[in-house]
């Protein structure tokens, strides 16, 4: 009886020492390669764990210190399937030709995201079939319709946005609300982005997510309106080293215009910039363009096709960009305008906002 006992008591206090910890098990139909848990911060993919695929099953274990979202990806693929880990047993399964759908259970965070995701994913469908529609109007030649369905379509991807925010605000403690803000922020000046940080439980604080975009709010205050805009210097073209203070200081107003021939929201609102300029640069508008382009053929050709006449320079390094990192510049098209002396004025100014501007201080 006291072996019994003892063997009872050794079991429990065996049990009670054991640290937290989760175990993914993946199958994925028939699938081969080498499966990856990576997680995405500031920018970078970052390898958690890999394993080897064998007849379509992996294994992952491990310890995470909180829920977070990370990625499986597998070699043969470009697919990644997001999902929150946490210390717990996880199960994924589905089939290697769409990851992305691949179920998973066994995480309490998980089946919370999911339950949203699912809603958001239904507005997203709904959103691109009246894209599309608008799209098909469009090159039918009914222009009324198509800017009828593009103003609907739109209104529901904002509706998705307005909903992450939303459950961001009504749960500060969920650990899918760093995640839903790190989809939203993009836009955000340092004030905005700083009220949703600040809301958060102190539970939340160790997320990479919120860490990064903490990081992310300090830099934002030094880009921000009434800052003299940190000076810089990168090659154009033709390699000559162009400095931005050179530039702002020979205008009136200059816009510094982050964009890069592969973005098309940038090439779409080109010819609004091109506008603009053409309209005031003999009053002292100008225009500094830094491209995140990475194929230095295609950014000349989409400077001549576009027809930007005003100087570019760009380090070819893509999203490495370090004029962009400077400027906390993550999503184009980005601009700031600034005064003969630098300082910030203006941020993000597009379509009618930015002639309206330039035409309200060079009257």
């Amino acid at each position: 009886m006291k072996n019994v006992l003892l063997i009872a008591f050794l079991f429990g206090l065996f049990s009670c020492s054991q640290t937290p910890s989760y175990n993914v098990d993946v199958k994925l139909d028939s699938s081969d390669g080498t499966a990856y848990l990576t997680q995405r911060i500031k920018g970078d993919w970052i390898k958690l764990d890999s394993a080897m695929m064998k007849n379509g099953a992996c294994h992952f274990n491990g310890v995470v210190k909180n829920p977070e979202i990370c990625y499986l990806s597998i070699s043969t693929t470009k697919e990644k399937l997001p999902f929150f880990l946490e210390n717990s047993v996880i199960s994924i399964a589905g089939k290697i030709d769409s990851l992305t759908i691949a179920k998973v259970t066994g995480s309490v965070v998980h089946d919370e995201y999911q339950k949203l995701q699912n809603k958001l994913d239904e507005l997203d469908k709904q959103g691109m079939q009246l894209f599309t529609q608008s799209k098909e109007a469009e090159k039918a030649g009914e222009k009324v319709k198509a800017d009828s369905l593009m103003t609907l379509a739109e209104n529901i991807f904002d509706s998705i946005d307005n909903q992450q925010k939303d459950y961001i605000k009504t749960n500060p403690a969920s650990w899918i609300s760093p995640y839903l803000l790190s989809r939203v922020y993009y836009g955000m000046e340092a004030d905005e982005l700083d009220g949703y940080l600040t809301g958060f439980d102190s539970a939340l604080d160790s997320v990479a997510n919120i860490v990064s975009m903490k990081e992310r709010v300090a830099k934002l205050r030094i880009v921000a309106i009434g800052q003299i805009a940190p000076d810089f210097t990168m090659n154009d073209a033709i390699g000559i080293p162009v400095k931005l203070s050179e530039i702002y200081s020979k205008n009136e107003y200059t816009l510094i215009d982050f964009w890069a021939s592969w973005c098309g929201p940038c090439r779409r609102e080109n010819p609004n910039v091109v506008a603009t300029f053409n309209n005031f640069k003999s009053k002292g508008f100008g225009v500094f363009g830094v491209s995140l382009d990475a194929d230095k053929a295609k950014w000349e050709k989409a400077i001549a096709d576009d027809q930007l006449a005003w100087p570019h320079v760009s380090d070819l390094k893509g999203w490495k960009n370090e004029a962009a990192a400077l400027y906390s510049v993550n999503s184009i098209p980005a601009n700031l305008l600034v005064d003969k002396t630098g300082k910030i004025i203006g941020r993000n100014l597009r379509e009618e906002k930015l002639g309206e501007t330039i035409a309200g201080l060079l009257k």
